[in-house]
């Protein structure tokens, strides 16, 4: 069953969005290849970034830490007897609430490059965000990551499918207020080329840029993840009765969102 949502579904913003992160990588590769070849190759390129605030993602990215653990007294010490008769009877107080000592969690990301085959030198990098690099520190290092591609000459489109969190080009004052972003930096210009995309928006189709006179290609984002979720069948994970993950909705989404899904039963 596909999703009832035009664009991002918003329920694929939680536990389910490193398999979805994956898996779009993916299929945007196997889009590309044919359009690209055979002057140039599609590659998956992963790289491993340590999470250092796992505790913002509890619930949400990591369903299954374990946050807290109530505990009471069992009343197993009730019956000890006291060492000496001279030493009062008092027993040890067991802490009321326990929490797991957290520790940096590993995190895969996996983005699409765009190699020319007869160098193999980086054309293009194609990137999917991900909740880490929209928050410190991982933010300050997607900003030099931006800086460094523009400097070596490699275009660089990313795609901003989370709505939590807080935007590469938040400080700017002409980017506007939108769920989802996608936006393409080419690498001998000094703009961005920006795709502001609603909840109620299906995704754009977006230009991937090659090197010249090699026009650009089009990649269909809309249709890739309706494959993706199609072939994951995650209509079986989500439920759509819960509210989707963070952050809330407004009361005007909220009830375009129950029309969405009254419709889709």
């Amino acid at each position: 069953m596909p999703s009832p949502f035009p664009g991002m579904d918003p329920y694929l913003e939680g536990y389910l969005w490193p398999d979805l992160h994956r898996a779009l990588a993916a299929e945007l590769r196997r889009r590309l290849v044919p359009l690209i070849r055979p002057r140039y190759v599609a590659r998956l390129e992963t790289y491993v970034v340590e999470d250092e605030s796992p505790e913002l993602e509890i619930g949400v990215m990591y369903p299954d830490i374990e946050v807290l653990t109530s505990r009471q007294e069992s009343g197993e010490r009730a019956s000890e007897k006291p060492a000496s008769s001279q030493v009062p009877s008092l027993h040890p107080i067991q802490a009321p609430l326990t929490i797991p000592l957290l520790h940096s969690v590993e995190v895969k990301l996996v983005h699409v490059q765009v190699r020319d085959t007869v160098g193999n030198e980086l054309v293009t990098s194609i990137e999917i965000l991900s909740p880490i690099n929209k928050r410190e520190p991982g933010l300050s290092r997607r900003r030099g990551r931006q800086a460094a591609l523009h400097r070596q000459r490699v275009h660089l489109l990313e795609v901003d499918l989370l709505r939590r969190g807080t935007r590469v080009l938040a400080s700017h004052p002409r980017l506007p207020d939108t769920h989802y972003l996608v936006t393409l930096t080419r690498a001998d210009s000094s703009r961005i080329g920006i795709w502001p995309i609603r909840l109620s928006d299906s995704l754009p189709v977006v230009p991937v840029p090659l090197r010249l006179p090699d026009p650009d290609v089009p990649l269909d984002l809309s249709s890739a993840l309706r494959t993706v979720y199609d072939e994951a069948a995650y209509d079986l994970s989500v439920n759509y009765g819960a509210p989707p993950p963070p952050p809330p909705l407004s009361p005007e989404e909220e009830t375009w969102m129950r029309d969405v899904l009254a419709n889709r039963r």
